[in-house]
């Protein structure tokens, strides 16, 4: 049940991301499916490919293309007075998604009786991939590649998971609560990542 809930939470939230995103690049409708479908499923697709799971394992999340694509349609539907205040909580659905991918592309792996670092790697590419896609589709430098905090918090989830610090649902809510925060947090501080900028030595 955990894994379905973190399943739909995170499909719905990138969808709308994705969606939100097109909007912005005024992409037409077909783009903006396009982009909310990718951002939804690439982190997942991603995933499968690196840790041996078939590429068809994703054509067989019916549900979840469902819930994408009525997401996505809601969203496109929205009035635009609605849809300008939709975008100041694009970080948030972000936030929302990369917590519910990590800890599930995580759980995924550790299924799979994985090593620490493929389970690690897992809630990396679970949680961010589908965000680099967007973000390259649409254009945009990925937030995964920035200075700004983005994938430590996936990685945190690996190392809670692949390390069993976290085991029950409960727990797992709770994981995925704090790292939404965390990510929240990050982007409304501004907290940062140390970076070299060779810019001024050239």
């Amino acid at each position: 049940m955990t894994w379905e809930v973190l399943s739909i939470i995170g499909t719905i939230a990138f969808a709308v991301s994705g969606a939100i995103v097109a909007m912005e690049e005024e992409y037409d409708i077909l783009g903006v499916y396009i982009l909310g479908i990718v951002t939804a499923f690439g982190g997942g697709a991603i995933r499968n490919l690196l840790i041996g799971v078939p590429v068809s394992a994703l054509w067989e999340q019916g549900m979840l293309f469902q819930i994408a694509m009525l997401s996505i349609t809601a969203v496109f539907l929205f009035p635009n007075n609605l849809i300008k205040h939709w975008r100041r909580w694009g970080n948030f659905f972000d936030a929302v998604g990369l917590s519910a991918f990590a800890i599930q592309g995580a759980l995924y792996a550790s299924d799979m009786n994985h090593p620490l670092s493929a389970v690690i790697v897992a809630a990396v590419l679970t949680g961010s991939g589908g965000g680099i896609i967007r973000d390259l589709l649409a254009g945009r430098k990925p937030l995964v590649l920035k200075h700004e905090i983005y994938a430590v918090w996936a990685v945190i989830c690996g190392f809670a998971i692949g390390l069993k610090i976290v085991n029950s649902p409960v727990e797992l809510y709770v994981l995925f609560v704090l790292t939404t925060t965390l990510r929240v947090l990050s982007f409304l501080y501004k907290w940062r990542l140390p970076n070299r900028s060779l810019r001024a030595h050239i």
